[in-house]
């Protein structure tokens, strides 16, 4: 059973209201194959007539499931590598000089999933700052259902092979029956919050370093502008952007510039704008 075309144009058009998220014709498998587990688990025979039924009967609560379920992207440790190496051989080495007189750094993990970014981030922190340095790690994803995910901090053995070296697993996990839990010491630095990066983006004190990963893909041009608007508000003059591979500020804003960071590339604002100034243009 596949979807018709008006029951992909509502999903479609909830996705983008709620999310900014373009699903273009093609994606009706995709959407379908993620919708199967909502409608059995609200009790529909088929997506198709949950998706009938919500529309002749909105339900805040299930379209909220529709969103998680098509919001929910892929991860995983140290996902890319490359980010990471770039972290401790050049932007930490450099962070570290101009912080002396705080020794503090803080992270934003802009999309964050079900955690192994931030995690991954802190780990990172945990094994290349000095000794006497602190750092905060703010996790946010659109999916409540990804946010308690990361808050909980389990994983299972399959997720946890999934880029995880197995001495940072001895190290920074314990066992909790099946799963295996982060350890309160990592767990302390690292926090989670649902938000919606399309949306007016609430107070928040600037960044170090924003991890912006794998998520603009999901947005038309426009979007992304406001997206990467929104982010230099609040990366510190000297800080850094990382982008998906797939993901360029070029064209799109020109307030960013690329550089070289190790083996791979990351973003900085132009002329240093003060983190929450008002932008130019």
């Amino acid at each position: 059973m596949t979807l018709s075309q008006a029951e992909f144009n509502y999903v479609s058009t909830l996705v983008r209201k709620e999310a900014s998220i373009v699903l273009a014709p093609g994606k009706e498998y995709l959407v379908e194959a993620r919708l199967i587990p909502v409608a059995r688990a609200v009790g529909s025979p088929n997506v198709n007539e949950f998706l009938s039924e919500l529309q002749r009967r909105p339900n805040p609560a299930y379209q909220r499931r529709i969103i998680d379920a098509l919001t929910t992207n892929e991860t995983s440790w140290f996902r890319d590598r490359e980010p990471f190496m770039a972290l401790t051989d050049v932007v930490l080495p450099e962070l570290i000089k101009s912080r002396a007189s705080t020794r503090k750094i803080r992270i934003w993990s802009a999309a964050s999933s079900s955690g192994q970014e931030a995690y991954s981030l802190a780990i990172t922190m945990q094994e290349n700052l000095p000794p006497g340095w602190t750092y905060e790690i703010m996790g946010t994803d659109i999916s409540t259902e990804m946010v308690k995910r990361a808050e909980a901090a389990e994983y299972s053995q399959v997720e946890v092979n999934r880029g995880l070296p197995a001495q940072q697993l001895v190290q920074y996990f314990e066992r909790a029956g099946a799963h295996w839990r982060i350890t309160q010491q990592l767990r302390k630095n690292v926090s989670f919050r649902l938000m919606n990066l399309t949306a007016p983006l609430p107070a928040m004190q600037p960044f170090d370093i924003v991890f912006l990963r794998n998520v603009l893909i999901y947005f038309d041009v426009a979007t992304k502008r406001t997206v990467l608007q929104s982010a230099a508000k609040l990366i510190r003059p000297d800080g850094w952007l990382f982008l998906g591979a797939a993901e360029t500020t070029i064209g799109i804003d020109d307030n960013y510039e690329r550089v070289a960071a190790g083996r791979t590339s990351a973003y900085r604002v132009r002329n240093g704008v003060p983190a929450g100034a008002p932008r130019r243009g």
